[in-house]
Protein backbone atom coordinates (compact mmCIF):
# COMPACT_ATOMS: atom_id res chain seq x y z
CA UNK A 1 0.00 0.00 0.00
CA UNK A 2 1.31 3.46 -0.91
CA UNK A 3 0.52 5.49 2.24
CA UNK A 4 -1.10 8.91 2.24
CA UNK A 5 1.75 10.21 4.42
CA UNK A 6 5.16 9.03 5.59
CA UNK A 7 7.25 11.10 8.02
CA UNK A 8 10.94 11.31 7.09
CA UNK A 9 13.49 11.59 9.89
CA UNK A 10 17.17 11.12 9.06
CA UNK A 11 20.55 10.79 10.71
CA UNK A 12 20.82 14.56 11.24
CA UNK A 13 17.76 14.62 13.45
CA UNK A 14 18.90 11.53 15.36
CA UNK A 15 22.32 13.05 16.06
CA UNK A 16 20.80 16.32 17.26
CA UNK A 17 18.34 14.52 19.53
CA UNK A 18 21.07 12.35 21.02
CA UNK A 19 23.29 15.36 21.69
CA UNK A 20 20.40 17.14 23.41
CA UNK A 21 19.79 14.08 25.58
CA UNK A 22 23.46 13.88 26.48
CA UNK A 23 23.51 17.57 27.43
CA UNK A 24 21.15 16.94 30.32
CA UNK A 25 18.98 19.92 29.32
CA UNK A 26 15.79 18.38 28.01
CA UNK A 27 13.14 20.97 28.89
CA UNK A 28 12.77 24.30 27.12
CA UNK A 29 16.33 25.59 26.70
CA UNK A 30 19.04 26.54 24.23
CA UNK A 31 17.82 24.23 21.45
CA UNK A 32 14.34 25.74 21.62
CA UNK A 33 15.76 29.26 21.38
CA UNK A 34 17.91 28.24 18.41
CA UNK A 35 14.95 26.67 16.66
CA UNK A 36 12.83 29.78 17.28
CA UNK A 37 15.52 31.99 15.76
CA UNK A 38 15.97 29.80 12.70
CA UNK A 39 12.24 29.41 12.06
CA UNK A 40 11.62 33.14 12.47
CA UNK A 41 14.37 33.81 9.94
CA UNK A 42 12.89 31.22 7.55
CA UNK A 43 9.43 32.81 7.71
CA UNK A 44 10.73 36.38 7.69
CA UNK A 45 9.12 37.32 11.00
CA UNK A 46 10.97 39.11 13.83
CA UNK A 47 9.70 36.77 16.55
CA UNK A 48 8.87 33.08 16.96
CA UNK A 49 7.56 31.39 20.09
CA UNK A 50 7.86 27.59 20.14
CA UNK A 51 5.04 25.71 21.87
CA UNK A 52 3.74 22.20 22.37
CA UNK A 53 1.44 21.94 19.32
CA UNK A 54 -0.27 23.85 16.54
CA UNK A 55 -3.42 23.89 18.67
CA UNK A 56 -1.64 25.57 21.58
CA UNK A 57 -0.08 28.03 19.13
CA UNK A 58 -3.57 29.16 18.12
CA UNK A 59 -4.75 29.11 21.74
CA UNK A 60 -1.86 31.28 22.96
CA UNK A 61 -2.22 33.68 20.04
CA UNK A 62 -5.84 34.31 21.06
CA UNK A 63 -4.89 34.67 24.72
CA UNK A 64 -2.05 36.99 23.74
CA UNK A 65 -4.59 39.24 22.04
CA UNK A 66 -6.72 39.19 25.22
CA UNK A 67 -9.67 37.64 23.40
CA UNK A 68 -12.35 36.09 25.59
CA UNK A 69 -16.06 35.98 26.47
CA UNK A 70 -18.22 38.35 24.44
CA UNK A 71 -15.75 38.45 21.54
CA UNK A 72 -16.27 36.97 18.09
CA UNK A 73 -13.61 35.28 15.98
CA UNK A 74 -14.30 34.71 12.29
CA UNK A 75 -12.98 31.50 10.74
CA UNK A 76 -13.96 28.66 8.41
CA UNK A 77 -15.48 25.24 9.09
CA UNK A 78 -13.63 23.50 6.24
CA UNK A 79 -10.63 22.58 8.40
CA UNK A 80 -9.49 20.38 11.28
CA UNK A 81 -11.35 21.02 14.54
CA UNK A 82 -8.19 22.47 16.15
CA UNK A 83 -8.64 25.67 14.14
CA UNK A 84 -11.81 26.50 16.03
CA UNK A 85 -11.53 24.70 19.37
CA UNK A 86 -9.12 27.32 20.80
CA UNK A 87 -11.80 29.93 20.21
CA UNK A 88 -14.03 27.99 22.59
CA UNK A 89 -11.15 27.45 25.02
CA UNK A 90 -10.77 31.22 25.51
CA UNK A 91 -14.54 31.66 25.87
CA UNK A 92 -15.07 33.52 22.60
CA UNK A 93 -17.67 32.80 19.91
CA UNK A 94 -16.67 31.30 16.55
CA UNK A 95 -18.33 32.82 13.51
CA UNK A 96 -18.11 30.43 10.58
CA UNK A 97 -18.08 31.65 6.99
CA UNK A 98 -17.84 29.75 3.73
CA UNK A 99 -14.90 28.98 1.48
CA UNK A 100 -14.05 29.65 -2.13
CA UNK A 101 -14.84 26.58 -4.26
CA UNK A 102 -11.53 26.53 -6.13
CA UNK A 103 -9.04 27.17 -3.31
CA UNK A 104 -11.02 25.77 -0.34
CA UNK A 105 -9.91 28.83 1.67
CA UNK A 106 -11.80 31.72 3.27
CA UNK A 107 -14.23 33.61 1.02
CA UNK A 108 -13.20 37.25 1.35
CA UNK A 109 -16.59 38.58 0.25
CA UNK A 110 -18.25 36.64 3.06
CA UNK A 111 -15.63 37.94 5.46
CA UNK A 112 -16.60 41.50 4.63
CA UNK A 113 -20.21 40.77 5.51
CA UNK A 114 -19.37 38.88 8.73
CA UNK A 115 -17.40 41.62 10.49
CA UNK A 116 -19.23 43.23 13.41
CA UNK A 117 -18.20 45.45 16.33
CA UNK A 118 -17.70 42.24 18.32
CA UNK A 119 -15.17 40.82 15.85
CA UNK A 120 -11.81 40.69 17.66
CA UNK A 121 -9.82 38.39 15.37
CA UNK A 122 -9.91 36.60 12.02
CA UNK A 123 -8.42 33.12 11.56
CA UNK A 124 -8.06 32.19 7.88
CA UNK A 125 -6.74 28.69 7.17
CA UNK A 126 -3.99 28.14 4.62
CA UNK A 127 -5.27 24.69 3.79
CA UNK A 128 -3.44 21.76 2.16
CA UNK A 129 -0.34 23.96 1.69
CA UNK A 130 -2.13 26.73 -0.24
CA UNK A 131 -2.15 30.15 1.45
CA UNK A 132 -5.50 31.81 1.93
CA UNK A 133 -5.89 35.19 0.23
CA UNK A 134 -3.82 36.85 2.93
CA UNK A 135 -3.29 39.97 0.81
CA UNK A 136 -7.00 40.75 0.71
CA UNK A 137 -7.75 39.43 4.20
CA UNK A 138 -5.06 41.49 5.95
CA UNK A 139 -5.95 44.62 3.97
CA UNK A 140 -9.59 44.29 5.03
CA UNK A 141 -8.62 43.53 8.62
CA UNK A 142 -6.33 46.54 8.84
CA UNK A 143 -9.15 48.83 7.72
CA UNK A 144 -11.21 47.55 10.64
CA UNK A 145 -8.36 47.36 13.15
CA UNK A 146 -8.77 43.59 13.58
CA UNK A 147 -5.80 41.24 14.10
CA UNK A 148 -5.32 38.27 11.79
CA UNK A 149 -4.05 34.88 12.97
CA UNK A 150 -3.10 32.75 9.97
CA UNK A 151 -3.64 29.07 10.65
CA UNK A 152 -0.51 28.05 8.74
CA UNK A 153 -0.36 24.57 10.27
CA UNK A 154 -0.23 23.06 6.75
CA UNK A 155 1.70 25.82 4.98
CA UNK A 156 5.37 25.59 5.98
CA UNK A 157 7.26 27.46 3.26
CA UNK A 158 4.19 28.49 1.25
CA UNK A 159 4.00 32.08 0.06
CA UNK A 160 1.63 34.55 -1.53
CA UNK A 161 2.63 37.74 -3.31
CA UNK A 162 6.21 37.32 -2.14
CA UNK A 163 5.41 36.87 1.59
CA UNK A 164 5.64 33.54 3.32
CA UNK A 165 2.85 32.08 5.38
CA UNK A 166 3.42 33.12 8.97
CA UNK A 167 4.57 36.57 7.92
CA UNK A 168 1.08 38.08 7.67
CA UNK A 169 0.16 39.42 11.08
CA UNK A 170 0.36 36.37 13.35
CA UNK A 171 1.13 32.86 12.16
CA UNK A 172 0.43 29.54 13.89
CA UNK A 173 2.24 26.39 12.71
CA UNK A 174 2.02 22.71 13.63
CA UNK A 175 4.92 20.25 13.59
CA UNK A 176 2.82 17.09 13.84
CA UNK A 177 4.59 14.07 12.26
CA UNK A 178 2.70 14.21 8.95
CA UNK A 179 3.30 17.93 8.30
CA UNK A 180 5.80 19.15 5.69
CA UNK A 181 8.31 19.28 8.55
CA UNK A 182 8.02 17.85 12.04
CA UNK A 183 9.41 18.10 15.54
CA UNK A 184 7.63 14.86 16.54
CA UNK A 185 4.96 17.07 18.08
CA UNK A 186 5.00 20.81 18.55
CA UNK A 187 4.01 24.18 17.17
CA UNK A 188 5.19 27.76 16.85
CA UNK A 189 3.77 31.29 16.78
CA UNK A 190 5.33 33.85 14.45
CA UNK A 191 4.71 37.58 14.77
CA UNK A 192 6.12 41.05 14.23
CA UNK A 193 4.54 42.22 17.50
CA UNK A 194 7.09 42.30 20.32
CA UNK A 195 4.39 42.72 22.97
CA UNK A 196 2.47 39.69 21.70
CA UNK A 197 5.64 37.61 21.57
CA UNK A 198 6.51 38.55 25.15
CA UNK A 199 3.01 37.81 26.42
CA UNK A 200 2.78 34.39 24.69
CA UNK A 201 6.21 33.43 26.07
CA UNK A 202 4.94 34.32 29.54
CA UNK A 203 1.71 32.40 29.07
CA UNK A 204 3.39 29.23 27.73
CA UNK A 205 5.44 28.76 30.92
CA UNK A 206 3.02 29.03 33.83
CA UNK A 207 2.96 32.85 33.60
CA UNK A 208 6.51 33.00 35.00
CA UNK A 209 9.49 35.12 34.02
CA UNK A 210 11.19 34.24 37.29
CA UNK A 211 11.04 30.65 38.48
CA UNK A 212 8.33 29.91 41.04
CA UNK A 213 6.92 33.45 40.76
CA UNK A 214 3.97 33.49 38.33
CA UNK A 215 2.84 36.94 37.28
CA UNK A 216 -0.35 35.78 35.59
CA UNK A 217 -2.30 32.54 35.20
CA UNK A 218 -0.38 30.61 32.58
CA UNK A 219 -0.06 27.18 31.00
CA UNK A 220 2.52 24.48 30.42
CA UNK A 221 2.63 24.79 26.63
CA UNK A 222 6.41 24.48 26.28
CA UNK A 223 8.43 22.74 23.57
CA UNK A 224 11.24 20.48 24.77
CA UNK A 225 14.84 20.63 23.55
CA UNK A 226 14.41 17.10 22.21
CA UNK A 227 11.55 18.21 19.96
CA UNK A 228 13.39 21.37 18.95
CA UNK A 229 16.40 19.25 17.98
CA UNK A 230 14.26 17.31 15.52
CA UNK A 231 13.06 20.64 14.12
CA UNK A 232 16.62 21.91 13.72
CA UNK A 233 17.37 18.82 11.64
CA UNK A 234 14.18 19.12 9.60
CA UNK A 235 14.16 22.85 8.78
CA UNK A 236 17.19 22.83 6.41
CA UNK A 237 15.57 19.97 4.50
CA UNK A 238 12.21 21.71 4.10
CA UNK A 239 12.94 23.59 0.82
CA UNK A 240 14.02 20.40 -0.97
CA UNK A 241 11.12 18.43 0.52
CA UNK A 242 8.66 21.07 -0.66
CA UNK A 243 10.28 21.11 -4.09
CA UNK A 244 9.78 17.36 -4.33
CA UNK A 245 6.12 17.77 -3.36
CA UNK A 246 5.69 20.39 -6.09
CA UNK A 247 7.40 18.15 -8.65
CA UNK A 248 5.05 15.28 -7.82
CA UNK A 249 2.08 17.66 -7.97
CA UNK A 250 3.21 18.86 -11.41
CA UNK A 251 3.18 15.28 -12.66
CA UNK A 252 -0.30 14.78 -11.28
CA UNK A 253 -1.49 18.05 -12.84
CA UNK A 254 -0.30 16.88 -16.24
CA UNK A 255 -1.36 13.25 -16.12
CA UNK A 256 -4.61 13.03 -14.15
CA UNK A 257 -7.88 13.12 -16.09
CA UNK A 258 -11.58 13.23 -15.26
CA UNK A 259 -10.92 14.70 -11.81
CA UNK A 260 -10.58 18.32 -10.68
CA UNK A 261 -6.96 18.98 -9.72
CA UNK A 262 -5.84 21.73 -7.30
CA UNK A 263 -6.19 25.34 -8.40
CA UNK A 264 -3.22 27.58 -7.67
CA UNK A 265 -3.81 31.34 -8.00
CA UNK A 266 -1.22 33.59 -9.61
CA UNK A 267 1.50 34.74 -7.24
CA UNK A 268 1.12 31.73 -4.95
CA UNK A 269 3.61 29.01 -4.04
CA UNK A 270 1.68 25.91 -3.02
CA UNK A 271 3.66 23.46 -0.85
CA UNK A 272 1.19 20.54 -1.20
CA UNK A 273 0.82 19.33 2.32
CA UNK A 274 -1.97 17.47 0.57
CA UNK A 275 -2.75 17.01 -3.10
CA UNK A 276 -6.53 17.20 -3.04
CA UNK A 277 -8.85 16.21 -5.85
CA UNK A 278 -12.51 16.83 -6.41
CA UNK A 279 -13.93 13.52 -7.51
CA UNK A 280 -17.63 13.62 -6.67
CA UNK A 281 -18.05 10.27 -4.94
CA UNK A 282 -15.12 10.62 -2.55
CA UNK A 283 -15.86 7.61 -0.33
CA UNK A 284 -16.33 5.23 -3.25
CA UNK A 285 -13.34 6.67 -5.06
CA UNK A 286 -11.13 6.13 -2.01
CA UNK A 287 -12.28 2.53 -1.57
CA UNK A 288 -11.39 1.73 -5.16
CA UNK A 289 -7.99 3.36 -4.82
CA UNK A 290 -7.32 1.26 -1.72
CA UNK A 291 -8.16 -1.89 -3.69
CA UNK A 292 -5.41 -0.83 -6.12
CA UNK A 293 -2.87 -0.34 -3.33
CA UNK A 294 -3.08 3.46 -3.11
CA UNK A 295 -3.87 5.21 0.16
CA UNK A 296 -6.11 8.27 0.29
CA UNK A 297 -8.08 10.27 2.81
CA UNK A 298 -10.81 12.88 3.11
CA UNK A 299 -9.58 16.01 4.89
CA UNK A 300 -12.08 16.64 6.50
CA UNK A 301 -15.26 14.54 6.32
CA UNK A 302 -17.30 16.49 8.89
CA UNK A 303 -17.12 20.30 8.79
CA UNK A 304 -16.33 21.86 12.14
CA UNK A 305 -19.69 23.58 12.63
CA UNK A 306 -21.41 20.18 12.56
CA UNK A 307 -19.14 18.58 15.19
CA UNK A 308 -20.46 18.02 18.69
CA UNK A 309 -18.87 20.95 20.60
CA UNK A 310 -20.16 23.38 17.99
CA UNK A 311 -23.56 21.75 17.51
CA UNK A 312 -24.06 22.29 21.24
CA UNK A 313 -23.76 26.03 20.59
CA UNK A 314 -26.41 25.93 17.88
CA UNK A 315 -23.91 26.44 15.02
CA UNK A 316 -24.80 23.34 13.00
CA UNK A 317 -27.43 25.27 11.03
CA UNK A 318 -24.94 27.88 9.79
CA UNK A 319 -25.42 28.15 6.01
CA UNK A 320 -22.15 27.03 4.39
CA UNK A 321 -23.21 25.49 1.07
CA UNK A 322 -19.76 25.34 -0.51
CA UNK A 323 -18.28 23.72 2.58
CA UNK A 324 -21.11 21.18 2.74
CA UNK A 325 -20.57 20.29 -0.89
CA UNK A 326 -16.80 19.98 -0.76
CA UNK A 327 -16.73 17.55 2.16
CA UNK A 328 -18.59 15.12 -0.12
CA UNK A 329 -16.38 15.66 -3.17
CA UNK A 330 -12.77 16.04 -2.04
CA UNK A 331 -10.14 13.33 -1.67
CA UNK A 332 -6.40 13.62 -1.00
CA UNK A 333 -3.86 11.30 -2.61
CA UNK A 334 -0.20 10.66 -1.69
CA UNK A 335 2.19 13.54 -2.43
CA UNK A 336 4.86 13.14 0.27
CA UNK A 337 8.58 13.25 -0.65
CA UNK A 338 9.12 9.58 0.18
CA UNK A 339 7.25 8.61 -2.99
CA UNK A 340 9.41 7.14 -5.72
CA UNK A 341 8.79 7.94 -9.38
CA UNK A 342 7.38 4.43 -9.69
CA UNK A 343 5.00 5.13 -6.81
CA UNK A 344 3.82 8.29 -8.57
CA UNK A 345 3.18 6.27 -11.74
CA UNK A 346 1.13 3.80 -9.72
CA UNK A 347 -0.94 6.58 -8.15
CA UNK A 348 -1.58 8.19 -11.55
CA UNK A 349 -2.68 4.91 -13.11
CA UNK A 350 -4.95 4.09 -10.17
CA UNK A 351 -6.63 7.51 -10.08
CA UNK A 352 -7.22 7.52 -13.83
CA UNK A 353 -8.62 3.97 -13.76
CA UNK A 354 -11.06 4.79 -10.96
CA UNK A 355 -12.04 8.08 -12.60
CA UNK A 356 -12.94 6.23 -15.80
CA UNK A 357 -15.04 3.76 -13.81
CA UNK A 358 -16.94 6.35 -11.79
CA UNK A 359 -17.65 8.89 -14.49
CA UNK A 360 -17.04 12.60 -14.96
CA UNK A 361 -15.85 14.92 -12.18
CA UNK A 362 -18.20 17.33 -10.40
CA UNK A 363 -18.96 20.58 -12.19
CA UNK A 364 -18.68 24.05 -10.70
CA UNK A 365 -22.31 24.85 -11.48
Amino acid sequence: MIPIARPQVGEEEKALVWSAMESGQLAQGARVREFEEQFADFVGAPHAVAVSSGTTALHLALLGLDIGPGDEVITVAFTFTATASPILHVGATPVFIDIEPRTYTMDVDQLKAAITPRTKAIIPVSLYGLPADMTAITALAERHGIPVIEDACQAHGADRDGRRSGNWGIGAFSFYPTKNMTTGEGGIITTDDQQLADRTRLLREHGMRERYRPEILGYNFRMTDVHASIGLGQLPKLPDANARRRAIAARYDEALARVVTPFVPAGVTHVYHQYTLRVGKASEFGSRLEARGVGSNVYYPVPVHRQAPFRALGLADTALPVTERMVEEILSIPVHPALSDSDVDTVIDAVNDVARELGPPPSDS
